[in-house]
């Protein structure tokens, strides 16, 4: 089964997303085929039109679709499902 690649766009001293990490981690945990890439992008200025005021963002690279905080467990399961019928 082919890994899922998606990336969280975050940043230090963000509470939200360590509140975002925690539910990616236990979404990745729960669904093996996922790889989980962070980018912190206070370092990668080229994400920061987008995200600088929507992070934490869950992204995938692949189709450019994104889900956006906030989000739960669920909301991550049914992003990650959707993916798999791109």
């Amino acid at each position: 089964m082919t890994k899922i690649h998606l990336i969280l766009l975050e940043t230090s001293a963000c509470h939200l997303c360590e509140h975002a990490l925690a539910i990616v981690t236990q979404c990745q945990k729960d669904n093996g085929n996922l790889f989980i890439e962070h980018i912190d992008i206070a370092e990668h200025p080229q994400w920061q039109p987008s995200y600088a005021v929507r992070i934490p963002v869950l992204y995938h690279p692949e189709t450019q679709k994104d889900l956006g905080w906030p989000f739960d467990h669920a909301d991550v399961n049914a992003f990650i499902e959707a993916l798999k019928h791109d």
